[in-house]
């Protein structure tokens, strides 16, 4: 016989869970950030012996939703059980807005209400930093806002995230071009060591970026992105990236970042400034032959949230 509560756990979830740019120039790895673009995930109970299937694009599929299960699983100690899920939305894949975190944030956050584990948000980012392999997108993914998240310089695993809400004086304009870049193939290009004094450059920057973010002094972030530990290596790999940074700030951007290991390029403006600037950074790239597709985004200062439940 079940449970009074086994029988009160719905079998079907659904989580919408924010984009996110990550790194925010030179804090790689570290920093994220929330942006109000997103996916929903529907997680359902099945039958046992269907195992974990999906539908959606190819490069989010059952494999990723497997070994974040897997992770929840393990972490919350119950018992595993088999699940569909499906993906929607309008987070491009394989462009450095997190795509790849609304999947397993969904899976989680929904394996979390079928279960009944009750887990924390703070846990499920922990769950899904250990997924990704850094905090920056895991963090800001589940809990919104600008996320710096510390993890164990052994082992890796999330210790602690400062959380600051931003503001609506701040709009995030995100050009994407139509060129797909898979995060591994972009962290395969970086090199294994660094000039000491490029990353003493790269510290500086990170950390004025930090603090013009948590006090809310927006304006000290013109012209604070200076990056020397990732962007060098893979922007020139995707062609109009750089020229259309520097074309949103000199159109009124205060400053502007790879997003995480690309293709799209984000830069930070004042409301009244974000077409103009999301208009010349657009020009950029198709000065090169590309195309692409602008957003216009405030921060998201909720993170995932839990839509519905069905029995």
């Amino acid at each position: 016989m079940k449970s009074k509560r086994s029988r009160n756990l719905p079998n079907e979830v659904t989580v919408r869970v924010p984009a996110s740019t990550s790194n925010c120039g030179a804090g790689f790895d570290t920093l994220g950030m929330a942006v109000a673009l997103y996916n929903t995930v529907i997680v359902r109970r099945c039958a046992e012996g269907a195992g974990v299937r999906g539908a959606h694009a190819a490069h989010l599929g059952a494999t990723m939703a497997s070994e974040a299960a897997a992770l929840f699983f393990a972490r919350s100690g119950t018992t595993p059980f088999d699940f569909t899920f499906q993906i929607s939305g309008d987070v491009p894949i394989s462009r450095g807005l997190g795509s790849s975190v609304t999947l397993s944030a969904g899976i989680v956050a929904g394996l979390n209400e079928l279960s009944g584990a009750g887990l924390t948000m703070l846990v499920l980012a922990e769950i899904l930093t250990k997924h990704e392999g850094h905090p920056d997108n895991a963090t800001a993914g589940v809990l919104g806002g600008f996320c710096v998240g510390r993890t164990h310089p052994e082992t890796g695993d999330l210790l602690g995230v400062v959380r600051k809400e931003i503001g609506r004086e701040l709009t995030f304009v995100v050009v994407s071009p139509a060129q797909q870049l898979e995060t591994k193939k972009a962290r395969g290009i970086l090199p294994r060591k660094l000039p000491y004094f490029d990353a003493v450059r790269s510290v500086n920057s990170s950390s004025y970026v930090v603090a013009a973010f948590l006090t809310g002094e927006y304006d000290r972030l013109a012209h604070a992105v200076a990056d020397f530990m990732h962007e060098p290596f893979r922007l020139p790999r995707i062609p109009g990236a750089q020229d259309a940074i520097r074309a949103g700030v000199a159109a009124g951007a205060l400053t502007g970042w790879l997003s995480g290991s690309g293709s799209s390029v984000l830069c930070v403006a004042k409301p009244a400034r974000a077409s103009r600037v999301g208009r010349a950074m657009a020009e950029a790239f198709a000065n090169v032959g590309v195309t692409s597709e602008t957003f216009k985004l405030r921060a998201d200062n909720h993170g995932l949230k839990v839509l519905s439940r069905r029995r």
